[in-house]
């Protein structure tokens, strides 16, 4: 059982270098590159991985781009700013020696989120297909939130998928806002209903959900901003597709 690690970059200089270190039980690095103006082209090569330059596809389909140029079938899927935990990497070191007993595996993200591991507010285990035979999966997702569907059994490991995520909250805002309005795209796409109600009452129930019943209370002063941040994601996407309806 050979696996390819293959991961999506642009401008990823600072986060590449710790993904790319944690991914020893690969057979084969391959990184897909969409014009990155940095160091992360250079820093891929040095630390031996096959480089590929890539128009962007989207994240669904650039990420199937990449699966389909590795040199295995069994695709190991992960972004540039998260890394394998050291159970992680043991667990596929055991997987390949023992042989895998089904098509594809989820895996659980812990996330970093202002220095802090969070392990409520609706972020934890939060599974996630990322091993897979690419003959019986494939990233699906026009827009925002691709995910990986596989035709055939998946199983479950357990180490945990290390997700560094926004370490300040401008860093949070300036990726909420390219995804919220990927988010307005879809809306308009699919002609879902953006009314006054979402606007007025969906944010609420959003911070409600994300820090009460998610009790993102647990998680201290980062669990509340990441409660406020969910709920004016929540507003922005929803007010961005009112805009993008209107033609303003």
């Amino acid at each position: 059982m050979k696996i390819s690690a293959t991961i999506i970059t642009y401008n990823e200089e600072r986060n590449l270098p710790r993904a790319i270190e944690s991914l020893r039980c690969c057979d084969e690095i391959l990184i897909v590159d969409s014009g990155s103006t940095d160091r992360t082209v250079e820093l891929a090569q040095k630390f031996g991985a096959r480089v590929l330059e890539a128009n962007w596809r989207g994240y669904a389909g650039q990420k199937n781009y990449a699966s389909d140029q590795a040199a295995y079938d069994w695709i190991l899927s992960i972004d540039a700013d998260e890394a394998l935990s050291e159970d992680l990497e043991a667990e596929i070191w055991q997987l390949k020696k023992n042989g895998s007993g089904y098509d594809a595996y989820t895996v659980p993200r812990l996330a970093q989120y202002l220095g802090r591991w969070i392990l409520y507010s609706g972020w934890y285990p939060d599974r996630k297909i990322r091993l897979f035979n690419r003959a019986k999966a494939k990233w699906v997702g026009e827009y925002v939130h691709e995910s990986v569907v596989s035709e055939g059994r998946i199983g479950e490991l357990q180490g945990n998928l290390l997700h560094y995520t926004c370490g300040s909250l401008s860093e949070h805002m300036k990726t909420m806002d390219r995804y919220t309005t990927l988010a307005a795209e879809e809306i308009v796409a699919r002609k879902k209903n953006c009314g006054y109600r979402h606007l007025l009452f969906d944010p609420g129930w959003t911070f409600f959900k994300t820090y009460v019943v998610q009790r993102g209370f647990l998680d201290g002063v980062e669990g509340l901003a990441i409660a406020q941040m969910a709920a004016l994601y929540t507003f922005l996407k929803y007010a961005k597709a009112r805009f993008m309806s209107s033609g303003r």
